[in-house]
C-alpha cells in the first residue's frame, strides 16, 4: 500500500470517527474539556502526523469530575437492564465503525490491521457480554442463626471509576472496564496513553452519540488527555473509589501505593513475562505456531506476549531449528498491509529498549540465534521497525527476569521432569499468562494443579497470547492481581452489602447476649 493511499484511507477513517481537524487540536465537545498544551500523535507506521489533541489542565480535570459525580447520582437510579440497553447501542455503533476504528488503531499504535479489527471486535464482544450481565447482577441468600430473620447480600453501584490504559491496546482495555462499569451503574473517567490519544478521542465520539441520543448526562463518560501528571490527579482523588490501571509493573506499584494511601481500590493489570513449556510429548508444529505468533504478534508489545520458551533437552535442537526456520519467513512492514506479519514498535524509545535488551543478554552470556536490528530505508522511515530476535539464555539472567516490550524471545533448556520446567516458568516476578505444549494428560493436569503454573492464565496446547471475553483476565504477583472482562469480574465495580431483616416482634441479640429494658 503506497503512502499516499494509506494517508487517504486514514483521513477517511478519521472523518468517519468525527476527527477532522489535525491542525488546531481536536476534541469531542462532550465531557472532554481541553485547554492545555497541544499533544501531537505521530504514527509509528510512517512517521506522519495523525492529528493533534489538546491536553487537559487541572481545571479541566475538575470540570470532568464535577460532571461525572453529578451524572452518577442520576445514572445509578436507572435499572440495570436499561443501562445494558445503552451498552447494546454502543456495541451497535462499534459494529458500524469497526473498519474505521480498527484502521485507526492499527495506524496509531502500529499493530497489524487484522489485530486492529480484532481489538474493536473485543469491544463489541464485551458489550454483548455486559448486556446479558445487566440482568444477572446477583447476590446470595443465606440462612440466619436467629429465628425469624432473613439474610442476603446485594451489590450497589460504586461511583466514579478512573481508568488508566496503555498504548498497546488503546481501545479494548477501556471497553473492558467501561462496559462492565456502566451496567453496574458507575460512570467512568478515562486517561488514555499519551502515545495513542486519537483512538481515545474516536471512542469518546462514538459513546457521546449514544449518550446524546438517549438524553443522558454527559458525565457518564469522561476523557482526560495528557501525561502521567494528569493521571496523578485520578489516583489521588478521593472521589474515585476505584482506579483501574494497565501498564508496567513500575507504574502499577506507584498507583497502588497512592490509591491504598487513601484506602481506595486498585484494579491492576501490569507486566507479563510469559512462558511456553515444551515437553517431549509436544506437537512441534502446534508449538511453532503458538510460539511465533505469541512472540512477534503486535511486535511483542502485548502483556501476554511469549517471552520465554522452556524446552526439554531431548527435543531442544529440533524445536530450536523449527523456530529459527519459521522466523526466516516473517515479513516486516506496514501493518495495514495484510501480507506483513510484523509491524513497528510504538516509538524510537521502545526501539532503544529493544536494542539494550539484546546487548544485555549477550553481555550476560547468552547467544543470539536470530539476529535483531533496526530496519531503515524505503517503508521504514519512522525508525520504529525492528527484526524479531531469538536468543539462547538462562532464566537467571537479569534481562530474562524483566519484561522487554519488544519481539525478543529467549530459549531456555530444561532437563528431567515437567516439575523442573514449571519451576523455571514460575521463577520470575510476573505471573500473567503461561502455557504448556504436551499430549501427556498427566503433564497437562499437573501444570494446571495447585503446584503448577502460578499465573492468572494457564493454557494447554495453545500459546500465551490472547484471551477470551468470557473468562476473567489478569495475573498474580507483579502482574498486580487484577481481573477484568468475564466471569465475575463485574463485582470489583460494585460495593457489596449484607442485609439482615427481622420479621418478628422480638429482637434477639447475637451470641445470646441479654439486654432487657
Amino acid at each position: 500500500m503506497a503512502v499516499t493511499e494509506l494517508q487517504f484511507g486514514i483521513k477517511q477513517a478519521l472523518s468517519q470517527l468525527g476527527i477532522k481537524d489535525i491542525n488546531e487540536g481536536t476534541s469531542t465537545g462532550l465531557n472532554h474539556f481541553s485547554n492545555g498544551e497541544i499533544l501531537e500523535s505521530y504514527s509509528p507506521v510512517d512517521g506522519q502526523l495523525i492529528a493533534k489533541v489538546k491536553t487537559s489542565t487541572a481545571a479541566d480535570y475538575e470540570k470532568v469530575m464535577e460532571s461525572a459525580t453529578a451524572a452518577f447520582k442520576q445514572f445509578r437510579l436507572m435499572p440495570a437492564p436499561q443501562r445494558g440497553e445503552i451498552v447494546r447501542q454502543f456495541g451497535e455503533k462499534l459494529r458500524e465503525r469497526k473498519e474505521a476504528l480498527g484502521k485507526l488503531v492499527s495506524y496509531e499504535m502500529g499493530k497489524s490491521l487484522q489485530e486492529g479489527y480484532g481489538e474493536v471486535q473485543e469491544m463489541i464482544d464485551i458489550c454483548d457480554f455486559a448486556v446479558g450481565l445487566s440482568r444477572q447482577l446477583h447476590g446470595l441468600t443465606m440462612h440466619s442463626e436467629r429465628p425469624g430473620h432473613r439474610m442476603y447480600e446485594q451489590y450497589h453501584s460504586l461511583g466514579v471509576v478512573g481508568i488508566i490504559s496503555a498504548f498497546n491496546f488503546p481501545v479494548a482495555v477501556w471497553a473492558w472496564n467501561t462496559a462492565l462499569a456502566w451496567i453496574c451503574g458507575d460512570v467512568c473517567v478515562w486517561k488514555p496513553s499519551e502515545k495513542t490519544p486519537i483512538c481515545a478521542i474516536a471512542c469518546q465520539n462514538i459513546i457521546s452519540e449514544v449518550i446524546r441520543e438517549n438524553n443522558l448526562p454527559e458525565g457518564i463518560s469522561g476523557l482526560i488527555n495528557g501525561d502521567y501528571k494528569i493521571g496523578e490527579l485520578l489516583t489521588k482523588d478521593t472521589r474515585i473509589p476505584l482506579i483501574s490501571a494497565t501498564g508496567s509493573t513500575r507504574m502499577g506499584k506507584i498507583v497502588a501505593q497512592v490509591v491504598a494511601g487513601r484506602l481506595g481500590r486498585s484494579l491492576l493489570e501490569l507486566g507479563g513475562n510469559n512462558a511456553i513449556i515444551v515437553t517431549p510429548d509436544a506437537d512441534i508444529k502446534m508449538t511453532v505456531i503458538g510460539a511465533v505468533f505469541g512472540a512477534v504478534g503486535t511486535a511483542g508489545q502485548r502483556c501476554t506476549s511469549t517471552r520465554r520458551l522452556i524446552i526439554h533437552e531431548s527435543i531442544y535442537d529440533k524445536v530450536k531449528d523449527a523456530i529459527v526456520a519459521a522466523y526466516k519467513q516473517l515479513r516486516i512492514g506496514n501493518p495495514l498491509d495484510e501480507n506483513n506479519h510484523v509491524g513497528p514498535l510504538i516509538d524510537t524509545q521502545a526501539v532503544e529498549m529493544y536494542q539494550q535488551a539484546l546487548e544485555q543478554v549477550v553481555a550476560e552470556g547468552g547467544k543470539i540465534l536470530v539476529e535483531g536490528g533496526v530496519l531503515s530505508g524505503s517503508g521504514y522511515e519512522s525508525g520504529c521497525y525492528v527484526k524479531p530476535a531469538i536468543a539462547e539464555a538462562e532464566n537467571s539472567f537479569e534481562i530474562v527476569q524483566h519484561e522487554t516490550f519488544a519481539p525478543v524471545l529467549y530459549l531456555l533448556k530444561y532437563s528431567g521432569t515437567v516439575e523442573n520446567a514449571i519451576a523455571i516458568q514460575n521463577g520470575v516476578g510476573q505471573g500473567l499468562s503461561s502455557a504448556i505444549m504436551t499430549n501427556n494428560l498427566r503433564e497437562a493436569e499437573l501444570f494446571l494443579s495447585v503446584t503448577g503454573s502460578d499465573c492468572g492464565i494457564a493454557n494447554v496446547n495453545i500459546g500465551t497470547s490472547g484471551a477470551e471475553i468470557g473468562g476473567a483476565f489478569g495475573g498474580e504477583k507483579e502482574t498486580g492481581g487484577g481481573r477484568e472482562s468475564g466471569s465475575d469480574a463485574w463485582k470489583v465495580y460494585m460495593r457489596r452489602q449484607t442485609n439482615t431483616i427481622n420479621y418478628t416482634t422480638s429482637l434477639p441479640l447475637a451470641q445470646g447476649i441479654k439486654f432487657d429494658l
